[in-house]
């Protein structure tokens, strides 16, 4: 299996280059020439197998240049026990048409833990493979949950250095503090003034600068991406899309071969990205179910084919999903255009210029027959965590309930009303206490302590708090910095001397 760039203007790599390097060096993303294909009965033979072996089984048909003992390796490091519990995604029954897939388990509660725990393992194997020599630094802009997902797993790697950037007004308390509070030696974490888009602006910039990389490269450095830009962040974000599916076949919720859908609340779209991978290898999915908050700029793109970041940006309630800029579209922008490079460069050259770009009509149809769009405002966010739970005593956090209330109103149309569908559930509750208790008791919340939230939560709910979160009460603030975001490649070269 060989990866080329989006843009065109690059070599054809091993899985193992592209996970190196993260971002291609036009400045597109690698992606796959071609898609394995899993047939039902191979499908069906994840049913008995753990999470881990499944992992394995779907990653060796990306990861050709891997050994198939290298993947167990890097899989059993990541997804432990202690880190995640005997079952890393259980699908949970909420009612008869409805599983929510809580991705939530691992030691960020937040499920970019799902790739990031893997991440550097797959990482350090790449280097060796690529005969890397320089340390890798880690360049990661994060809407919240990528950045400590991103510390908690390339904290104290050998040779690497991560370096983490967060909008400094525009995540949850909870968010901030598992960050601020990041030990390890080659950690640097960074709020900025700006949001999650001048962020990540900021740090495709500094992966494009072919000068500062050089100059870097002479130093010992090499940059490198934890975010979803790169591969070996998305192909595990396929595993679970299958693992989901054997595991609602077990629950005799679906026959083997029936199609399901899945609904995803998304900013990056590279999470709803990996259920389209998953479809494209033969896994049995309708229709793939594209949640938006207020920042409904995916919900306007995939309705019209114009992807236009000129408009109001907001903060909301579900903090994760504030983004104008969904870095992954320019993969699937890849696949609708059957390969073309010079027409995708070119959607992203006016994207920069112009803040605006339309697709041709064949590409539209493409998205359409895979994707709905739909978007939540924050009235509908609360109304609906507040509802599930009095209905179904099940507890969604501010992201997850965006995804629920868009699959209600999927299930308005005629043409689908039934269909089984997994609800993809992205974080804790306890992540966002303070929006979640106010939906669920119907008032607002008087505590301003963080933590005093916490507790009242799972007071209320009979939950547990997650032990890791319970313990950033007592954890030293260590990063206190915040910067401009357009010094963000000032503050690179300045930390890395």
């Amino acid at each position: 299996m060989v990866f080329v760039s989006t843009r065109g203007d690059a070599d054809i790599v091993t899985s193992a280059y592209a996970i190196n390097r993260g971002l291609a060096n036009d400045g597109g993303l690698f992606v796959p020439t071609e898609f394995p294909q899993l047939s039902l009965e191979e499908i069906a033979s994840l049913k008995k197998m753990s999470y881990q072996e499944r992992a394995v089984y779907i990653l060796k048909q990306f990861l050709t240049d891997y050994t198939e003992e290298e993947l167990r390796d890097c899989v059993n490091k990541a997804y432990t026990e202690e880190k995640f519990g005997k079952n890393p995604v259980p699908l949970v029954q909420v009612n008869n048409n409805t599983g929510v897939l809580e991705l939530w388990h691992g030691p960020t509660s937040a499920f970019k833990d799902m790739a990031l725990q893997l991440l550097p393992h797959l990482l350090l194997a790449a280097k060796k493979k690529t005969g890397e020599l320089h340390k890798i630094v880690i360049l990661v802009a994060t809407s919240g949950d990528t950045g400590k997902a991103a510390l908690e797993g390339f904290a104290d790697v050998p040779g690497t250095e991560i370096m983490v950037f967060y909008p400094s007004e525009g995540v949850s308390d909870i968010q901030k503090r598992q960050m601020t509070t990041q030990p390890g030696e080659n950690v640097k974490v960074f709020g900025i003034e700006g949001n999650f888009d001048d962020a990540q602006r900021g740090v495709k910039e500094i992966f494009s600068n072919k000068i500062l990389a050089k100059s870097l490269a002479e130093k010992g450095f090499v940059f490198s991406s934890a975010n979803s830009i790169n591969w070996g962040r998305l192909a595990p974000q396929i595993v679970y899309y299958f693992s989901a599916y054997v595991d609602a076949v077990a629950a005799k919720k679906i026959k083997l071969g029936e199609e399901i859908n899945f609904v995803v609340p998304t900013g990056n779209f590279g999470d709803i990205l990996a259920g389209y991978y998953a479809k494209q290898m033969g896994l049995p999915v309708q229709r793939l179910l594209c949640a938006s908050n207020s920042n409904n700029i995916l919900t306007d793109f995939i309705n019209t084919g114009i992807y236009d970041k000129r408009r109001e940006f907001y903060k909301t309630v579900s903090p994760s999903m504030d983004i104008l800029v969904s870095s992954n579209l320019e993969r699937l922008l890849y696949h609708v255009s059957e390969g073309d490079a010079t027409k995708v460069a070119g959607y992203m050259e006016k994207l920069n210029t112009e803040g605006i770009y339309e697709v041709e009509r064949e590409a539209l149809r493409k998205i359409r027959s895979e994707f709905f769009g739909a978007w939540v405002d924050e009235f509908e966010t609360k109304e609906t965590i507040g509802r599930v739970y009095r209905e179904n005593n099940y507890v969604l956090d501010t992201h997850t309930a965006v995804a629920w209330r868009a699959l209600e109103k999927y299930r308005y149309l005629p043409e689908d009303p039934d269909t089984y569908t997994v609800v993809l559930s992205t974080a804790s509750p306890f992540k966002f206490a303070n929006n979640v208790l106010s939906a669920i008791k119907g008032e607002e919340t008087t505590a301003e302590n963080p933590f005093d939230l916490l507790r009242e939560l799972s007071a209320e709910t009979g939950m547990a708090i997650p032990s890791r979160m319970g313990a950033l009460e007592e954890a030293a603030i260590l990063h206190k910095d915040v910067v401009d975001s357009k010094k963000m490649e000032l503050t690179v070269i300045g930390n890395l001397g």
